[in-house]
């Protein structure tokens, strides 16, 4: 902290400190800082340079797109927008999941359904073996209520 004296030192004065922030500095640490990101940040994204060997093996495909299951309020069931018979369902599940194993399921279902309904829907789900199913909802419902209300 520095002091500034009255030009006129007289012994009943006080001194007093300058209020005042010296912002010299801290603008010469800032530009060196910048430099040095702006020398080191193209470095960064370069990586390490590699001679990688070739191989025969086939690229990753990407993983097949889920599965869309729906279920109306009135008991229509569609799967990729086209209608199912219930009956129908569980076999066409078990031929998907045979030609594609890893593929999930998008379950969705209309909020005035029954919920033994869905849970139905689900059981056909897993015994035609796929194991990948996820709910889908809108966002913005009612936050989850704290435990013990």
């Amino acid at each position: 902290m520095s002091m500034q004296l009255p030009s006129g030192m007289d012994d009943e004065d006080e001194a007093h400190p300058v209020s005042e922030i010296n912002v010299t500095p801290l603008v010469d640490v800032m530009l060196v800082l910048l430099i040095i990101f702006m020398v080191t940040a193209p470095m960064m994204t370069a990586g390490i340079s590699l001679d990688l060997p070739k191989t025969a093996a086939a690229p990753l495909s990407p993983p097949a797109p889920p599965l869309e299951l729906s279920l109306t309020k009135d008991g229509g069931v569609f799967l990729d927008k086209e209608a199912v018979a219930k009956e129908a369902l569980e076999p066409r599940l078990a031929a998907i999941h045979a030609e594609t194993p890893d593929r999930a399921l998008h379950l969705r279902a209309d909020r005035g359904l029954d919920y033994g309904e869905v849970l139905r829907v689900m059981g056909l789900v897993q015994r035609a073996g796929i194991t990948k199913v996820a709910l889908v909802s809108q966002p913005g419902g009612d936050p989850p209520s704290a435990p013990g209300r």
